[in-house]
């Protein structure tokens, strides 16, 4: 894993000074599940232990106090009803990355459900992002939050930091992503083995760079000194 983020690194970083931004280290998992099926669904979240690299802009969709503790914790964008009147009238046009909502606020959410829904910024309980613990989450969002799902091809594209990151911390936020990606794995394949069925291809890129594939004991070992370091 290690002499595979220093490939990835080599290759962006030569071509770096033709570019004016700092590539992303991308992951793409093809996994062994069929997104139609609704038992099979893999999605998740985690928060990298040394964040994406990016400046992540956050929306919460709260009222009262839940709005200033979501001002206090540092979201960009804080309203109600009027804010997702201005998403339902914006054309497509949206100002943050991520969404945060009080509870009360999911059913208002419809509105705009076909516009946030694509772009993966529709707010759901089971990844943290609908809660009433509004503060917290806008932190993590702005920590390095990452939420993850499968596409219709059953394969995973998530960002795991920047190329100028060290190898130890891709490293570290590549084996907090197995790790999570191994938690979200559907019940019906957990009497297999951790990876194979599950995991069928792992592979590494920047943003417009080449993939490098990583094998499954690399995956393993990341993750295992993931979890030794952070999970209880």
């Amino acid at each position: 894993m290690v002499l595979l983020c220093s490939v990835v690194f080599f290759q962006t970083s030569a071509n770096e000074k033709k570019r004016n931004f700092t590539e992303t280290v991308e992951a793409h998992v093809m996994l062994g599940v069929d997104p139609r099926r609704g038992d099979q669904m893999v999605r998740g979240a985690i928060t990298l232990p040394h964040g994406t690299g990016k400046t992540v802009r956050v929306a919460v969709f709260a009222e009262g106090p839940a709005a200033e503790e979501a001002r206090a914790a540092g979201a960009d964008v804080v309203g109600g009803d009027e804010l997702i009147e201005e998403i339902r009238k914006g054309g497509g046009k949206l100002s943050f990355d991520k969404c945060i909502a009080t509870p009360m606020f999911m059913p208002r959410l419809s509105k705009v459900a076909r516009i946030l829904g694509p772009r993966g910024l529709m707010p759901n309980p089971k990844l943290g992002s609908v809660t009433n613990d509004v503060s917290g989450a806008v932190k993590a969002a702005k920590s390095g939050r990452v939420d993850f799902k499968i596409d219709k091809t059953a394969i995973v594209h998530v960002g795991l930091g920047k190329i100028n990151f060290s190898e130890e911390s891709l490293r570290e936020n590549i084996g907090a992503f197995v790790n999570a990606l191994l938690l979200a794995k559907p019940v019906g394949l957990k009497k297999t083995s951790k990876y194979v069925g599950y995991v069928k291809k792992f592979t590494l890129s920047s943003t417009m760079g080449p993939g490098f594939p990583v094998t499954i004991p690399s995956l393993s070992a990341a993750a295992d000194d993931y979890s030794k370091a952070h999970v209880s």
